[in-house]
């Protein structure tokens, strides 16, 4: 099986995004490697692919039990052999993971690095080939970082204590050129392959909030529609407390999660907010989430972070499955007292050396006036995050509070879906149509019935106006041209491009606000349904439901309308396990779907 094969067949993508590809040949190669990746750019793939192609084990060393358990799961049911070996595992578990793991059945083995040096952990790694060292959350090696653990340092000598010298590959989502450098020397990468792809987060939408009270403003963010889990992040226990009560009093399904829980109850939290139990999860910033969970639509940071690099890794929490989300900070003055409060207490806490501990002071600092300017920012809040990571970028974004005020950014991603999928299929038919009538089409004209068996027919449901507005616009856009004296659409290769990048498409409209009859559905009857669906199967398997599918995988369902297996195979997250799995039931829901909105129409 070939690199390409598996990324189909266990991933279901058809192509590799981004930097992907450079980095899993670099360790197929024997090549050390470092990828500096934003979120939801897909670091696993690129070291869990190679540990499908290598003889023996990959060990993913990861600080954060939460996501080994997520990433695990999604193997498994991928149909990949996987285990995670970390503090909440019994010793009857470990003894069997030993067994298996000795027998070869593992490709990988994710592994907490507190646990690298225990007896038990050294006598198996003596016995097993390992192929890799991956090394998730990479930038926890350096005291520059902001989230330095000293357990990280054991990397190195243990990856030197290997009788064979795998291969190492460090990943991290943010990480300034001082981290990288020391990401390099401190795990002793071996003339590594360095790429950083970039920080941008297109789809994410940011902004920042000065209200009077931070309560009635978080409740309206709230209260407005919000499709997906939320996350609020404060900066202290007391607060995750008393915004969580707020909540609860208020009518919403919320938790709380802080490092004054035990073990037990984090575990109990966060798995209710993993399987949907709750919506809107209030935690500390300090002690982090460390979730893969995919359909997180809102980020609310209800206290100003002490520096950049934490805010963007939370906020980057949202709209991990490439959907639009929005990350939005409420301010106050209060903020940056707490701040430097929590920062000279670290200070007169630290068991550095004098001059060290007065270093780690003023980097605090430094890095929390650039948090405060960013609050303070009447630029684009984008180009201010990039041009912190050392990356260039225009002056205006169109997708944060300060380039869109008075106007309505829309992400129009499923519309887009939608005309482009209409051209193609009657491209099939040999056949192609001006701009106004692939609408009419769309809205389901009846003047245009003739194309009612098209899975396209009257799937759009926004006012006629709005969808000709979408479809001039992906034109404009260089998505299809216009031809002729007809003026025929014809899609582009940059609509191609997007079919398999899925990359979000915003687009703005000026000084208005769409009401929410005019926001963008996408066959909602069906998605839900499907939802419901995923849920029997979740709840069977004892897994979040997005570890079966993610809302992105159901949404492009719900545009591609599959009928098939052959179909199905085409959703992007959908490899041959899952669709031999779960492909049968989902085909059934949506050829009743489709032929019962057949009949009525």
């Amino acid at each position: 099986m070939n690199k390409r094969e598996a990324l189909r067949k266990y991933f279901g993508h058809e192509t590799f995004r981004g930097a992907q590809e450079q980095l899993i040949d670099s360790i197929l190669a024997g090549r050390d490697c470092l990828g500096v990746m934003p979120t939801g750019a897909g670091k696993s793939i690129c070291f869990q692919l190679p540990a499908l192609l290598m003889n023996g084990t990959a060990l993913v060393i990861s600080p954060l039990i939460s996501l080994m358990r997520d990433q695990v799961e999604s193997l498994v049911q991928s149909g990949i052999n996987a285990a995670c070996i970390n503090s909440s595992i019994d010793e009857a578990s470990f003894a069997r993971i030993y067994q298996n793991a000795l027998a070869g059945r593992y490709k990988l083995i994710y592994i907490a690095p507190e646990r690298l040096f225990t007896p038990r952990f050294s006598e198996l790694v003596s016995n097993i080939e390992i192929s890799l060292v991956a090394v998730d959350e990479a930038h926890c090696v350096s005291q520059w970082g902001q989230d330095f653990r000293p357990s990280y340092l054991k990397i190195r000598s243990f990856v030197q204590s290997i009788q064979k010298r795998p291969v190492t590959a460090a990943f991290t989502a943010t990480a300034t050129d001082r981290v990288k450098s020391d990401i390099v020397q401190m795990l002793g990468l071996v003339d590594p392959l360095e790429i950083t792809t970039g920080f941008d987060r297109p789809n994410l939408y940011f902004e920042v909030r000065e209200p009077e009270s931070k309560e009635e403003e978080l409740l309206k963010i709230l209260r407005a529609e919000v499709d997906g889990s939320v996350i609020v992040y404060c900066s202290t226990r007391k607060n995750v407390e008393n915004v969580c009560s707020l909540l609860q009093r208020h009518g919403f399904r919320a938790g709380q999660y802080h490092a004054g829980f035990s073990a037990k109850d984090r575990a109990a939290a966060q798995e209710d907010f993993l399987f949907d139990r709750i919506d809107v999860m209030v935690a500390t910033n300090a002690f982090g989430m460390g979730i893969d969970k995919s359909n997180v639509r809102l980020v609310v940071h209800y206290n100003c972070p002490r520096d950049l690099e934490s805010y963007y890794q939370e906020a980057g929490r949202a709209g991990r499955d490439g959907g639009t989300a929005r990350c939005i900070l409420l301010y106050s003055d209060s903020d940056k007292r707490l701040a430097e409060y929590m920062i000279e207490s670290s200070f007169s806490e630290s068991k550095l050396p004098q001059n060290e501990a007065l270093a780690v002071k003023e980097r605090d600092m430094t890095r929390l006036r650039a948090m405060l300017s960013y609050c303070k920012s009447k630029k684009c809040l984008r180009r201010y995050i990039l041009n912190y990571f050392g990356e260039n970028s225009g002056a205006y974004c169109g997708n944060c509070g300060n380039c869109t005020k008075g106007d309505e950014v829309v992400d129009v991603t499923i519309a887009a879906q939608k005309i482009l999928s209409c051209i193609f299929r009657l491209k099939q038919r040999k056949t192609a149509l001006p701009i106004g009538d692939i609408c009419k089409i769309l809205a389901g004209d009846p003047a245009f019935s003739e194309y009612s068996d098209l899975s396209t027919f009257g799937i759009m449901t926004e006012n006629f106006s709005r969808i000709v507005q979408i479809a001039q616009y992906l034109c404009s856009e260089g998505y299809f041209e216009e031809c002729g004296e007809r003026k025929i659409c014809v899609l582009t290769p940059k609509a191609d491009e997007f079919v398999r990048t899925k990359k979000p498409i915003v687009m703005r409209f000026h000084g208005k606000k769409l009401s929410k009859a005019e926001k963008l559905p996408e066959n909602p009857e069906l998605f839900e349904e499907l939802r419901k669906l995923r849920r029997r199967f979740a709840e069977a398997l004892g897994v979040p439901p997005y570890v079966v599918f993610s809302d992105e995988s159901l949404r492009e369902m719900c545009v591609i309308l599959p009928r098939s297996i052959d179909e199905f195979l085409t959703v992007s997250g959908v490899g041959t396990r899952k669709a031999e799995r779960y492909g049968k039931k989902f085909l059934s829901v949506i050829n009743n779907y489709v032929e019962t909105r057949k009949y009525q129409n």
